[in-house]
């Protein structure tokens, strides 16, 4: 029986290595706004070549898991951003990156890609607001209601 939250992102990551697609519950709030934490699902896939831009969970400081967009790969070293963060990154390796995100599943079982139309534009958009992310994820969080636990 999985014990933790940690056991069952591996027992998801194993699955996802071994070509099965997997429905992951998510839970912080790195990636507000395009993934609400105890509210939406991730569809998890096999990372084959990471790329930047790319939503995957990742192993950081050797032990703990992380769903972060990709922002940049330098050789093999990789830093990763949530969208829902105003300037901290993490650090991995090329290695340690597990699995892709490939859609969000809503609250109301909706799916979407998280790579296609809509979802790609405004990641892009998204990246180039930094400056002003803190001011749109307070909006964000007062008119959606999400409150940090």
């Amino acid at each position: 029986m999985l014990k933790n939250y940690y056991e069952i992102v591996a027992e998801a990551i194993r699955l996802t290595e071994n070509g099965e697609s997997v429905t992951l519950p998510v839970n912080g709030h790195s990636m507000l706004p395009f993934i609400v934490g105890w509210r939406d699902c991730v569809i998890l896939q096999k990372q084959t070549q990471p790329e930047v831009g790319d939503v995957v969970v990742a192993c950081v400081e050797g032990c703990r898991y992380v769903l972060h967009r990709i922002i940049c790969i330098d050789g093999e070293r990789v830093t990763l951003m949530g969208d829902g963060n105003l300037k901290e990154t993490e650090h991995c390796m090329l290695s340690d990156v597990k699995a892709l995100a490939t859609h969000v599943v809503d609250v109301k079982g909706r799916t979407h890609d998280l790579y296609a139309g809509w979802w790609r534009w405004a990641a892009k958009a998204w990246w180039y607001l930094r400056p002003i992310r803190r001011y749109l994820l307070a909006l964000y969080r007062r008119t959606h209601h999400i409150v940090y636990i």
